[in-house]
């Protein structure tokens, strides 16, 4: 067992960094979305598809 976690060290940080990394995105685009933020960064008054989102 300890061999295998020495051989595949840097695969196991380099997963790990990337997992934190992406549950850091998911958690900033709930708190975004529960504020009522725009998920394209840009505002709904020149939006085609406003009529779309705020109904």
């Amino acid at each position: 067992m300890s061999a295998f976690l020495m051989e595949n060290l840097s695969t196991i940080i380099i997963g790990l960094v990337l997992a934190v990394i992406v549950a850091l995105i998911v958690t900033k685009m709930v708190k975004d979305r529960k504020k009522g933020k725009s998920s394209c960064g840009c505002g709904c008054e020149n939006c085609p598809s406003s009529s779309m989102c705020h109904k």
